[in-house]
């Protein structure tokens, strides 16, 4: 009996409501945990994508939000939908291993079951199989930020994550954190390392105007023109520091994207157009919307799961792949002359205890993390809850680390970044210094304190809400809201800037428009500082504890997303 992916998947829920693993009930039905990831031949072309890994070469366990708001077109459509209200949208069952992957609800009771996910070796593994059963048909497209989030990463310079990307064989990838690296070492890695193709239609020199990347590629698949377009973030010089990239201008360039569509189109008479996106998952939605002849964009930055369906926008098909080499999505297309025929779209969760690790990254992830090692493995406090930090306004995370920021600097208050990267530590588990550095590990670490009058205060978080909140995908930034220490508030993502944040609190009290706080932080983005790394203050606060517990995070009252299905848990927000 032959069955599809998706018939063993709806097997594999009804065995997870009888308590079996997967790999137990795959054996007992006949069906070994590779035939778990067997897919039916179809079409002529198949793109793989992944996006947003930061650099984590091993399986990391990460927890998917619970709070993920969408406003004004964007309440109840994908990728705004947590908890209950995603598992109706996509006719998943609570408790599956696909409501493990994508979902929020249980996620320690099935993290434990289901084990962690992704892996460089894993995530390799399944890639090489699907290369050698669809020949010389598939191309791999990595939607970026992968040179950071790990210390290996940040101390090799991104090069430890570029021999990685060798060793799978990505065909072309794009770019944002990337490039906190600095022009320099970018541009090194690209011409000198980086075997994929390095896309950006959105990068120039800010003296010429010129192009610094190529902003596509024309690659040839079954007798078919594939385009590929790159997309950087748009954003880079204002999520990130300025002065790192002084010489190169960034931008959407919607005008020049349709100029480039249409090149690809006419001048190379393209078959198929691919854009491979850094823009977050409703920026890629939009500008769908608006360009024409776009037929596919796999999409990165927001960490947004999209799945196990795209979403057609027009003629287009959006996808986005969550993060840290979790899922590996999958378009198997029928393209004919001029135009897509059809296609077939898997969403694949890359369950790390049920794919053997290709054997030449297994050893290569060894050899470059070795020189580390010691360091990487230091114990500093075990956690007696679960750890997380992808959330709309704080994680669990993130709780400690403001905790640490105003106890080791001595502040009245703490802001730290809404950064969507950072895996997930289960209750029990040690808390290592490599944990600390996949929280932390950025080029621009320094612990600052300022004395900031409440009227900055609220400034600060008006703005990092805007970014976050506003009903123009084109002025939203990315990331999430900045987490607070001791800060109370109520907020209304509706409203425009200016006008979200409410009954602002320091201490509980109400704050003073005048009155100077001293309020610490980390990732300034204005001008280099002066200041101890982050993850030292982070690590040296963790060591005095030895146990830590997150019973309750510091989340505003919201007000005006009664019933917003981008809500899991209501009451944790006074509604």
């Amino acid at each position: 009996m032959s069955i599809s992916r998706r018939e063993f998947m709806q097997m594999m829920a009804v065995a997870g409501i009888a308590g079996f693993l997967s790999p137990r009930f795959a054996q007992a039905a006949g069906k070994s945990a590779e035939d778990f990831y067997e897919i039916p031949d179809y079409g002529n072309v198949t793109l793989l994508h992944f996006t947003d890994s930061h650099a984590q070469l091993n399986p990391v366990y990460w927890r998917e939000p619970d709070t993920n708001i969408g406003v004004g077109s964007a309440i109840g459509r994908p990728p705004h939908l947590t908890g209950e209200h995603f598992l109706k949208f996509y006719h998943e069952m609570a408790g599956t291993q696909d409501a493990y992957a994508f979902d929020c609800l249980d996620y320690t009771e099935l993290a434990q079951k289901y084990g962690k996910m992704g892996g460089f070796a894993h995530l390799t593994s399944l890639i090489k199989r699907y290369r050698e059963e669809r020949k010389d048909r598939t191309l791999l497209l990595d939607a970026g930020d992968t040179w950071q989030g790990s210390a290996t990463s940040l101390w090799t310079k991104g090069a430890d994550m570029v021999g990685a990307q060798n060793i799978m064989g990505v065909d072309a990838m794009v770019g944002h954190w990337e490039f906190t690296y600095g022009q320099a070492r970018v541009k090194e890695l690209v011409e000198k390392h980086l075997k994929a193709e390095f896309l950006a239609q959105n990068v120039n020199d800010s003296t010429w105007g010129d192009l610094v990347f190529k902003p596509y590629t024309i690659r040839e698949v079954s007798g078919r023109k594939i385009a590929i377009i790159g997309q950087a973030f748009p954003y880079t010089p204002i999520a990130n520091p300025r002065y790192m990239i002084p010489d190169w201008t960034f931008g959407i360039k919607q005008d020049h994207m349709q100029k480039m569509v249409d090149e690809c189109r006419h001048k190379h008479a393209a078959d198929l157009v691919v854009l491979l996106s850094h823009n977050g998952a409703d920026v890629d939605m939009k500008m769908a919307a608006n360009v024409k002849g776009i037929d596919i964009i796999l999409g990165g930055h927001t960490h947004d799961i999209m799945g196990p369906r795209p979403v057609k926008i027009g003629n287009t098909l959006v996808i986005n792949t969550s993060t840290n080499g979790k899922i590996l999505a999958r378009f198997d297309l029928d393209v004919g002359k001029g135009r897509l025929k059809g296609y077939r779209f898997h969403y694949m969760p890359v369950f790390s205890n049920m794919i053997k690790p290709d054997e030449e990254m297994a050893a290569y992830i060894q050899k470059v993390r070795a020189p580390y090692e010691k360091k990487l493995s230091e114990p500093l406090a075990v956690t007696e809850s679960l750890l997380y930090r992808r959330d709309n306004f704080n994680g669990t995370f993130d709780q400690l680390l403001v905790q640490a920021l105003m106890e080791e600097m001595d502040a009245e208050a703490a802001f730290s970044p809404g950064f969507r990267w950072g895996y997930a530590k289960l209750p029990g588990e040690t808390i290592t210094f490599d944990d600390v550095m996949g929280q932390t590990a950025i080029t621009y670490p320094q612990v600052t304190i300022n004395e900031y009058t409440g009227e900055t205060i609220k400034m600060i978080m008006e703005d990092v809400g805007d970014n976050l909140f506003n009903k123009d995908p084109y002025y939203q930034q990315g990331g999430d809201m900045i987490r607070v220490g001791n800060i109370q508030y109520v907020m209304d993502p509706n409203k425009k800037i200016g006008h979200r944040i409410k009954e602002l609190h320091v201490g509980g009290k109400p704050i003073s428009m005048k009155k100077k706080y001293k309020v610490a932080g980390w990732a300034a983005v204005s001008r280099p500082v002066e200041g101890k790394p982050v993850w030292d203050v982070f690590a040296d606060w963790l060591r005095k504890q030895k146990h830590v517990r997150v019973d309750k995070v510091d989340v505003p009252r919201l007000v005006g997303v009664k019933d917003n299905p981008g809500i899991a848990f209501p009451k944790e927000y006074g509604l």
